[in-house]
């Protein structure tokens, strides 16, 4: 039986600095996946970031 090809889906990291209370650099990743061939630009995700304590935009890092 042939092997089935995992297709378009990469796995991608959504990364956000935020600055904290203090003025301290806090940064905040995820992990996720996404097709290629829909979305090829870099996604942009609302994500909650712990350190800063509230929801922020995380951007796709290579």
């Amino acid at each position: 039986m042939a092997k089935k090809s995992k297709g378009n889906r990469v796995q991608v990291i959504l990364e956000s600095i935020e600055n904290n209370a203090e003025g301290k650099a806090m940064v905040s990743r995820y992990i996720t996946t996404k097709n290629k061939k829909n979305t090829p630009e870099r996604m942009e995700r609302k994500k909650f970031h712990a350190g800063v304590g509230r929801v922020t935009v995380h951007k796709e890092i290579k």
